[in-house]
């Protein structure tokens, strides 16, 4: 059975012990590969005259493929099956971050620097200039991902403690890809202003909040409450790292299809968080004909039953004044943009978009449209929110960078010219010796991508009044790294 679009994040590691005889391994291989696993490494554990016991290395496309391919290989006669070991919940064990000293603690001497007396001395300097504490403590590169757990992926509210395998791997792309510290903090309440309490209290140790997995629409309030009471960045990454992204992809899908963001016609389902942020950033980028979907169809403002977001969406929206179905609005438009689920759109409607079509499907795992499903006689430009497809459109090109920037400044807060500069950076990184229809949006493993976006944001924090320490600013991106 062939099986596409195999993933190491449902890889498994199984540990069989073979016959020492010719022909063992090669049956053991072909039942994995009619299974439609994908061999990768293939280890040897020891040997002796009668047994070889190997740990193979496969990777499946789910959770019930993976069960599959080691159903398959328990059946081969011969062949005993040891032990099956998940891959991901092996990286997971115990965590997958650590706090490390940056200085040791090995003579008396460093421990009365570190702590008790002479700590005594730099509490007391912070107390008479509280200024003091971003260049005395790790303030200064220091982020809290807050979370209640309440719209964790697509997972929806599984709870603070389910939530924190997210928030470990949130903190440690802040570390790799921008070197800040970050630290999870899941919190067991849904109440709002429970949350924004929290939060302020705990702010005086960090230099930046990142909120993730809010559920709509309380995450607007607790951003927008923090962002006025908190001198600090306050940044819901599920609404702008987001939003950055989509516009960066935008930026160059458009340069691909020869057509200018104000010309475009954008059809957008699914105006929760992400979808609500998106459309505002490319309102500010310039984009004046978007028209909104949830499952009732479009956003105007004589729908029943709007919340108050959405009521505010269709007043800023739409300016045709359209009434119909998703799949209606597709008809002669230039860009769909997906931030739903699978089959929020027909392929029949996708079909009747312009010439030229820009397709982002974004839902994940399983996006709106997939890409087999519009070949490039229908979609000029596609992207997904996978790994396994060309022009993934991923919240790691942004966040890691903004917040670098930002901290390198002492910025107050991230504003939306912060957020422009950001989609702008990363769209720059691609030339145009390089863009084209698969090439729109840049590796996340690119490096340039985090160093460019920190220097346009720490640029635009100076620029919009909002840096507290505008000299820091620098037009050489890897400056602020060093």
């Amino acid at each position: 059975m062939a099986v596409v679009n195999t993933s190491a994040s449902y890889a498994v590691t199984i540990r069989v012990e073979l016959p020492s005889a010719a022909g063992s391994f090669a049956r053991l291989a072909a039942a994995i590969a009619e299974a439609g696993g994908d061999v990768g490494a293939i280890d040897l554990v020891r040997v002796t005259k009668q047994h070889t016991v190997r740990d193979i290395t496969v990777a499946a496309s789910d959770a019930e493929h993976a069960q599959r391919i080691v159903d398959a290989v328990r059946a081969v006669d011969g062949i005993t099956l040891e032990h099956v070991s998940d891959r991901t919940f092996l990286m997971h064990l115990g965590g997958k971050i650590e706090v490390q000293n940056k200085v040791p603690v090995k003579t008396r001497d460093d421990l009365s620097m570190a702590y008790t007396p002479g700590v005594a001395r730099v509490c007391l300097a912070i107390a008479e200039d509280e200024d003091k504490v971003r260049s005395l403590t790790i303030k200064q590169n220091t982020v809290a991902v807050v979370t209640d757990g309440t719209a964790v992926l697509g997972l929806g509210d599984i709870g603070p403690k389910a939530a924190m395998p997210v928030m470990e791997g949130k903190a440690m792309l802040f570390k790799e890809f921008a070197g800040i510290d970050a630290w999870p903090i899941c919190l067991d309440t849904k109440d709002t202003d429970e949350i924004i309490a929290i939060v302020k209290a705990i702010a005086p140790g960090f230099g930046g909040i990142n909120l993730e997995d809010i559920a709509a629409p309380r995450c607007f309030e607790i951003e927008g409450r923090l962002r006025q009471e908190l001198a600090i960045p306050v940044f819901h990454d599920d609404q702008h790292g987001t939003a950055v992204v989509v516009l960066a992809g935008l930026l160059n899908a458009a340069r691909v299809v020869g057509k200018q963001l104000a010309d475009l016609r954008v059809v957008l389902v699914g105006v929760g968080a992400a979808g609500v942020a998106v459309s505002k950033l490319l309102m500010e980028a310039g984009v004046t004909d978007i028209i909104g979907c949830d499952r009732e169809g479009s956003l105007h403002p004589g729908k029943k039953g709007l919340t108050a977001i959405k009521k505010w969406y269709a007043r800023h929206t739409n300016p045709r004044g359209f009434t119909g179905t998703a799949d209606e609005a597709l008809e002669g438009a230039d860009v769909f943009l997906g931030l739903s689920g699978p089959g929020a759109v027909s392929i029949d409607a996708v079909r009747s978009m312009a010439d030229g079509a820009i397709v982002f499907a974004m839902a994940n795992p399983e996006p709106e449209v997939r890409p087999e499903a519009v070949d490039g006689s229908v979609v000029q430009v596609m992207a997904t929110g996978r790994s396994d497809y060309p022009n993934q459109i991923n919240n790691v090109l942004a966040f890691p960078g903004i917040f670098r920037g930002a901290l390198h400044v002492s910025a107050t807060t991230i504003n939306e010219e912060m957020n422009l500069a950001a989609a702008r950076a990363i769209a720059r990184v691609i030339g145009e010796d390089e863009l084209q229809e698969e090439y729109v949006i840049p590796s996340v493993f690119n490096r340039a991508v985090a160093e460019s976006v920190a220097a346009a944001v720490a640029d635009a924090a100076v620029a919009t009044g909002v840096a507290l320490r505008p000299s820091a600013a620098s037009a050489d991106a890897a400056a602020i790294y060093r």
